[in-house]
């Protein structure tokens, strides 16, 4: 247990830390010599998977790990698998674990070399063959599986990026990579990601469990009958990663279609990691972006602004759910006593303890209803930087939180429609970017270029896939897709201009003659029905399911000349008021509870 691995220990620390920093400092970097505590780790770790003890491999994966990893490799990698492969029986899955942990650690701290690059490849490959065709009789953590295809997609894009900045390459660089031309084609990243989620059967799955069939969502992809949940896993995630490469290969159509299996409007077991959450909902928004469904995208990128705006909560309670050991209850399928792990045990906690409020406040997307702890998003960040500031995901967390706002900020300033965002995001937004937002509906060049900005800090890092023409000049092409994305975004932007005229002519109306629209707007009667004909094709997409819907907040039709205007009513959100009104009132009760009367 815990207990019997402790490594708060300051004694167990203070001798090998200082041992090991002194060889450091005395010598170069030995992959071969292994600490005492890197011993116990490895030792440690191995044994629990064997046992399949999964509480105590997260406590280990994302606490220890980061410790030791702090203390002993700051600036340094890991020792070898070949140098700790005598302590894990030289377990063949356990080496490729713990080399997928040792490149990620190098990736996290160091600058990893062109082989080192391929190496990792190879390593994600063995690993992936042995979960596909081997018999992998294991349980890890969702933390660890989701960071396994992260990583794997992260990497991907790192390589893609490295091989198109060809310029300064020297001669052994270039011979490396026309030697090892497959590590990272895109076409091997596709099929490893597709595999896993055809392998796993996981869409069968998730759509058994629609008809009360399986439980996969229930147990947070967890196999309480003494089986692995890796392939499963692992293949929901992989959705999530498909989804990921896709948009930064600018196919958005694709990408939403392979994401489609999850449902996104319900908690799954992608709201169980923190970053699998937000990189689901970041790119799924994006992808409505791109496709120019304004109104899908804000109404998610609001949703998870208002989870990610009280990331402290968010995070904490993560923590928290694996401070201690819960129970699954009895839920007509039969009857658990295994442990259960992920923010889905906090749900069944907070509910058992009637904390309500926290309850509704993170775990249901279909009810994210307005919160006084978003008032303030710089308290939040900062109350945050205090509890996570371990996490290796902790920046690029609340770095997608900002890109988020700024998604909102070009959507609803392209689509006006603030039905579509909470009251308390729509006020941190308008903090943030009111400003910018105002001058973005004028459509001048200040605008498009408000709009460029942006875009460039929101959007992901797009990747070219293919490899270069070694024959021909070598030059940089890393920026060539970012700079055809913004392209095509602009040019989408720019067809938008005369929108935001005859929009606000029709909210003045609510019927109006064609001629006398053409005279407000200086232009002929056959422009003016271009114009119209424009706005309606522009505010009609095709969603997922190939309906045409609307995303326009003001729509009209012709008859006989006249324009007869049909404006949306915004419901009022008394629930959102009230719930507002609650929560403040919990928490003066609670702040008054605190006081110390004298």
């Amino acid at each position: 247990m815990a207990a019997s691995y402790d490594y708060e220990d300051p004694s167990h620390y203070d001798t090998d830390s200082i041992t090991h920093r002194t060889q450091q400092d005395q010598q170069p970097y030995d992959p071969t010599f292994v600490p005492d505590s890197v011993k116990t780790f490895v030792v440690h770790l191995y044994r629990h998977i064997r046992e399949k003890n999964v509480y105590e491999i997260h406590q280990m994966y994302e606490g220890s790990f980061q410790k030791l990893s702090d203390r002993l490799f700051k600036d340094t990698p890991w020792p070898s698998v070949e140098a700790v492969a005598p302590y894990v029986d030289h377990d063949h899955v356990f080496c490729l674990l713990y080399k997928e942990m040792w490149f990620r650690h190098l990736y996290a701290r160091l600058s990893p070399t062109p082989k080192q690059r391929i190496d990792s490849w190879d390593n994600y490959c063995s690993l992936f063959q042995v979960v596909l065709h081997g018999v992998v009789n294991m349980q890890l953590p969702n933390q660890w599986l989701w960071d396994m295809v992260d990583e794997f997609v992260y990497q991907f894009q790192s390589f893609c990026q490295y091989r198109a900045k060809m310029k300064n390459k020297s001669e052994q660089e270039i011979a490396l990579l026309r030697q090892y031309d497959q590590a990272w084609n895109v076409y091997g990243v596709l099929n490893f990601l597709q595999a896993l989620v055809e392998k796993s059967m996981i869409s069968q799955i998730l759509e058994q469990e629609k008809e009360g069939l399986e439980q996969f969502t229930a147990t947070d992809g967890y196999d309480y009958n003494g089986g692995s949940n890796v392939l499963k896993v692992l293949g929901y995630f992989s959705m999530v990663g498909l989804l990921r490469v896709h948009c930064l290969l600018g196919d958005y159509h694709t990408g939403l279609k392979c994401l489609k299996p999850i449902d996104i409007s319900q908690s799954g077991v992608y709201t169980s990691v923190i970053g699998s959450h937000i990189t689901t909902i970041y790119h799924y928004g994006f992808a409505n972006l791109m496709l120019r469904r304004l109104d899908k995208n804000a109404t998610w990128v609001n949703r998870l602004s208002l989870k990610a705006c009280s990331l402290h909560d968010l995070l904490r309670l993560e923590d928290e759910s694996f401070s201690k050991p819960l129970r699954l209850k009895p839920n007509g399928f039969g009857e658990f006593e295994e442990e259960k792990f992920g923010l889905a045990s906090v749900i069944e906690s907070t509910i058992e303890q009637n904390n309500y409020v926290l309850w509704r406040r993170f775990f249901f997307p279909s009810t994210f209803l307005s919160s006084d702890g978003f008032r303030d998003l710089k308290i939040g960040v900062a109350r945050c930087m205090h509890y996570h500031q371990k996490s290796p995901q902790y920046e690029q967390i609340l770095k997608k939180n900002e890109q988020m706002y700024a998604l909102l900020a070009i959507s609803l300033s392209l689509c006006p429609q603030v039905k579509l965002v909470t009251e308390d995001v729509n006020t941190q937004l308008r903090e943030k970017y009111g400003d910018k937002m105002i001058k973005m509906q004028r459509y001048d060049d200040e605008a498009f270029a408000l709009y460029d900005e942006l875009f460039s800090y929101a959007c992901p890092k797009f990747i070219t896939p293919s490899a270069p023409v070694y024959e021909e000049p070598l030059v940089n092409y890393n920026q060539d897709a970012y700079r055809l994305q913004l392209k095509l975004f602009l040019y989408e932007v720019k067809q938008q201009q005369l929108l935001s005229g005859v929009r606000t002519f029709l909210k003045l109306y609510s019927t109006i003659s064609v001629g006398k629209l053409a005279s407000y707007m200086e232009v002929d009667e056959p422009t003016v029905r271009s114009i119209l004909m424009t706005y309606k094709h522009k505010t009609h997409v095709v969603n997922g399911d190939g309906k045409v819907t609307s995303n326009a907040d003001v729509d009209f039709y012709i008859n006989d000349d006249t324009i007869h205007v049909v404006e949306s009513k915004t419901t009022k959100r008394y629930g959102d008021y009230f719930m507002r009104q609650i929560i403040k009132l919990e928490e003066i009760i609670s702040d008054m509870d605190r006081v110390k009367l004298d």
